[in-house]
């Protein structure tokens, strides 16, 4: 049994990617400070609380539990946060990663794959995405997540730490077993939010309807979260099996706007979706689609849960379960 480091581990992707790990054979050692993340979502292993800025507590979870590899969710992840407030952004996911680094150089980890974004392409000339496609993110989030792409690099030159950095486009939907599920607080994803206003909340605020695209609204590219969690191991596979490192690119390779997705939540739930109309979000480009053959050719990796319409099926029936235990 192989055992990872998985920082971030209590939280929404980091704890679906942690029972995908364990499924596969995998041991994962959840290292979280729970700002964000949630300690009952941590069911597949052990529980370190620490945060990643904090050198001590690192060194202390490497000796206790010695993974192999490691992988790194924890970092802050709102676009509009990153713009209005950029050193909490550059200190937690960049500083902050440096240390996870440095901690893992001296604790003899050799394989680490990045929870990375699709935010470091910024507003791309042309689509769909590939890794070819110049980085030139247009917020801190997106920079910070480029910034430690280029540590990873470095850190390999220099200390043979083998690594990818999946880029990834929409995390939505929720695990089909009810056991783990997204819950953020604040939550600034389109599905839950929607789901949230069709049944009975506040509102949903659609950011910006005057997009050059169909219907005026940003178009996104949406991947469930079943199948990033899916992609995570595969990376750790062929990481250990000695793929070179790079990044890689996880999409479904379709775009889906803001009103195609208020319309789906509207027939999957039976009820219609509040809406406010606000004006463009700094920072929010106007299509995002990835082109995922890499993952396919050097991963295996292919999108099996991502149809929109199983999305937010999984995420209604997370979104009941939820209101079930708080009612």
């Amino acid at each position: 049994m192989s055992t990872v480091l998985v920082t971030g581990g209590a939280g929404y992707i980091g704890a679906h990617t942690c029972k995908a790990l364990a499924s596969a054979g995998y041991r994962p050692i959840v290292y979280d400070n729970l700002v964000s993340g949630h300690r009952e979502a941590v069911r597949w292993g052990p529980f370190v609380h620490g945060d990643i800025a904090d050198r001590a507590a690192l060194d202390a979870a490497i000796r206790t539990y010695r993974p192999q590899a490691a992988i790194h969710f924890a970092a802050h992840a709102y676009v509009g946060e990153s713009i209005a407030d950029p050193g909490k952004y550059y200190r937690n996911n960049l500083a902050g990663s440096l240390t996870l680094l440095e901690a893992l150089r001296d604790g003899g980890v050799g394989h680490f794959v990045l929870s990375s974004t699709c935010a470091v392409y910024g507003e791309p000339a042309d689509l769909p995405i590939t890794e070819q496609t110049p980085p030139r993110p247009i917020n801190p989030y997106g920079a910070s997540k480029l910034m430690v792409e280029h540590m990873l690099a470095d850190f390999e030159r220099a200390h043979d730490l083998h690594w990818l950095a999946l880029r990834y486009f929409n995390a939505a939907g929720d695990d089909f077993d009810g056991e783990t599920g997204e819950d953020h607080d604040p939550e600034t994803r389109l599905v839950p939010l929607a789901l949230d206003a069709a049944s009975g909340g506040p509102p949903l605020t659609v950011f910006g309807t005057d997009y050059a695209t169909p219907d005026g609204t940003c178009i996104r590219d949406y991947i469930h979260v079943v199948d990033l969690a899916d992609a995570h191991v595969r990376a750790l596979a062929a990481l250990q099996a000695g793929l070179a490192s790079q990044p890689i690119n996880l999409g479904a390779g379709r775009g889906m706007s803001v009103h195609e997705i208020i319309a789906m939540v509207e027939a999957i739930t039976g009820s219609r979706v509040d809406l406010r109309r606000g004006p463009r979000r700094e920072g929010d480009p106007p299509v995002l689609i990835a082109d995922a053959r890499r993952a396919h050719e050097l991963l295996g990796w292919s999108p099996r849960y991502s149809d929109p319409v199983r999305v937010v099926e999984s995420a209604w029936a997370w979104h009941c379960r939820k209101r079930e235990r708080l009612s």
